[in-house]
């Protein structure tokens, strides 16, 4: 190079090197910008990327009808006919899913794996002739197929004598160690919040509670997971990976911050899974740590398989409303895909998520913003590497950003012609942080600037959906930024037209309840009792101390199982968690045909529907509440009774 430097002339000698001095000022007064706040990790960066993934609770329950197994349970009642753990990658896969969380063991404490930790696993079952391994035949079916896997493991185990001792966090830690030596890569890490209540306890049928601040010793226990697979998140309800969104709906908050600062219920407990904290759904802004918030929610009413919700399984339709406000506000969602007892997919969830990826893949087929001229009212240091184009390349991590100074700023895009869309899709580059509080977006109609949309929170995905329009020019008006905005994709997108799905496949059907009378509470209370038949959902009653609800319901039918709708205002004070049905065909002799605990109704609010082993004749009927949330009086919503359709 210096001898052929030689050879040039002076002049051109003096303009290389003032085209090499410019060079070098340019370059050092372009800085990138400095990240703000908390940051995600490189685990957490992955995760973001996912998006959208499945959970599959599959188990005893599966087996014996509940969604919360007592811990007593047979191991020969677990032998699904048709497993095929390719078929369930399949099915996930076709919803656009990028990842499966298996049940490894649930609170009944039967573990899928043979693990040497417990006889309460899959060798004691006939299944695969006690030699399977069904951790092992779905992790390897995600390898095949594209997928990540992850584990759910319940610190609860209502079947282990040792629970409650220290002996049992012993046990715990060889069950997550197994897990995380023999069936890696593991991208997530799921601890339920359920800790500690009524369970069989090797035979000790009682009530053990435990100090979940200080029992499970987390932070030795996940040193586990960081040791065998660091890039792994885990999700708890302080995450610190992922947190839970604080309701098994579906839906995250909006806004809804990846950062959070723990706001406990109870200022004098520290924040562990399990705790009572108030802003999960929201986040905080400008939050001390990045754990992001995960929507879990089931494709059924309930998370396990039950042939009385066959007909109500969410369309797609409804998964892609889900889609939108879980992943459209920052959150990942994970979908919940429950197999039935032959170990399958059951036909119409099947239906219904491989309809929702046609719909993604629809939505996301033709990006309206694409040959669009970017320009920006500000563009950082007049650079081409923080250009307004950098939106358009398809990258979550090159952007368009301003200058330090510039917390306010608008970006264009003047389209290829006018364009017809009504999704429009927002990206922060997160490895710099939240950065933008307020935003709105314009659509130019007729030559004027009209506002289309307006929100508060971008962070890694903000979907706008609404009305189509057709234009040929859209903007993007960062108002407030507490650090120079870094956004580093702005994507126009056209929904799909669809109809929605009718899903029937039941034997069983809701009785009318137009002869219906509420016989107690009586007297001045009978008009508040009626509160519980009034078809009404949002109404609820609330039954003194001690007393039950009896329904006269005018004429004998059969009953093959009842329905409890609990109050649906968000609290869940009085919500039963223990029940008795009594049925009569007098009035005066009762015979009771059900009872036990509603599973996970706190955190899932749903109607839960209890069936019959065979029809009973009544004309009266009876709920007895048995036990409360929170010990207040008990509610009652709904009450119902099952006939034969």
């Amino acid at each position: 190079m210096r001898k052929n430097l030689k050879h040039l002339k002076p002049s051109v000698l003096f303009l290389l090197a003032g085209l090499f001095i410019c060079s070098a000022v340019g370059a050092e007064k372009v800085k990138p910008p400095q990240p703000h706040g908390a940051l995600p990790t490189e685990g957490q960066l992955l995760w973001h990327e996912m998006e959208m993934y499945a959970f599959v609770h599959f188990t005893i329950n599966t087996f014996t009808d509940k969604e919360w197994g007592f811990g007593d349970e047979d191991p020969a009642l677990f032998n699904p006919s048709d497993f095929d753990a390719d078929a369930l990658a399949l099915n996930i896969k076709s919803a656009g899913l990028k990842g499966i969380v298996l049940t490894c063991k649930h609170h009944d404490g039967f573990c899928l794996w043979p693990t040497k930790s417990t006889d309460h696993n899959i060798s004691k079952s006939p299944w695969r002739d006690g030699k399977g391994d069904m951790v092992k035949e779905v992790s390897d079916a995600c390898k095949r197929h594209g997928l990540k896997f992850g584990i759910y493991l319940s610190p609860w185990d209502r079947n282990n004598k040792d629970y409650g001792t220290p002996k049992y966090i012993e046990t715990y830690r060889t069950q997550y160690r197994e897990l995380l030596t023999n069936y890696g890569p593991v991208f997530e890490s799921w601890h339920d919040g359920a800790n500690g209540g009524d369970g069989y306890y090797g035979g000790a049928r009682e009530t053990r509670s435990i100090d979940n601040t200080v029992y499970y010793d987390w932070d030795n226990t996940w040193k586990i997971l960081y040791e065998l697979h660091p890039n792994a998140v885990i999700f708890s309800d302080i995450g610190p990976g992922c947190r839970w969104v604080g309701n098994e709906s579906g839906f995250a908050k909006d806004p809804c911050w990846s950062t959070i600062t723990f706001e406990m219920a109870n200022p004098n407990r520290k924040p562990t899974p399990g705790s009572s904290i108030k802003n999960l759904e929201s986040g905080t802004r400008n939050g001390k740590v990045w754990v992001p918030a995960e929507v879990d929610f089931s494709i059924r009413p309930g998370w396990f398989w039950h042939a009385s919700e066959n007909d109500k399984v969410k369309t797609s339709a409804q998964l892609l409303d889900h889609y939108f406000v879980s992943v459209g506000r920052g959150a990942n969602m994970i979908l919940n895909v429950p197999p039935d007892r032959r170990g399958r997919v059951f036909e119409k969830d099947a239906a219904s998520l491989a309809g929702f990826g046609q719909m993604i893949n629809q939505l996301y087929k033709v990006n309206y913003a694409k040959g669009a001229k970017a320009t920006a009212s500000n563009v950082r240091g007049n650079s081409k590497e923080y250009a307004a184009s950098k939106v358009l390349d398809a990258s979550r991590y090159t952007y368009w950003a301003t200058d330090d100074q510039v917390k306010d700023a608008s970006l264009t895009l003047s389209l290829k012609g006018k364009k017809t869309f009504n999704v429009i899709r927002i990206r922060e580059n997160i490895k710099l942080g939240h950065r933008v509080n307020e935003w709105a977006v314009d659509i130019k109609e007729n030559g004027v600037w009209k506002e289309y949309a307006k929100g508060v929170a971008i962070g890694s995905c903000r979907l706008i959906r609404g009305e189509r329009v057709t234009t040929d020019a859209v903007r993007l008006r960062i108002i407030n930024a507490d650090a120079s905005p870094c956004i580093g994709e702005l994507g126009l997108y056209a929904e799909p037209q669809t109809s929605t799905q009718t899903l029937t496949d039941s034997k069983q059907k809701d009785a009318s309840k137009k002869l219906w009378k509420v016989l107690s509470p009586s007297t001045a209370e009978a008009q508040e009792g009626a509160l519980t038949i009034d078809t009404h959902p949002n109404t609820f009653s609330s039954l003194p101390s001690g007393a039950s609800l009896t329904v006269d319901m005018g004429a004998e039918v059969e009953i093959f199982g009842f329905s409890y709708l609990p109050r649906q205002d968000r609290s869940s004070n009085g919500i039963l968690d223990r029940y008795e049905f009594n049925v009569s065909k007098d009035g005066v002799t009762w015979e009771k045909a059900a009872s036990g605990e509603f599973s996970n109704i706190k955190n899932n609010p749903i109607e839960q529907r209890i069936s019959l082993s065979k029809g009973v004749v009544a004309r009266y009927i009876q709920l007895v509440p048995v036990r409360t949330l929170e010990g207040g009086k008990a509610t009652v919503a709904e009450l119902g009774v099952l006939i034969a359709k």
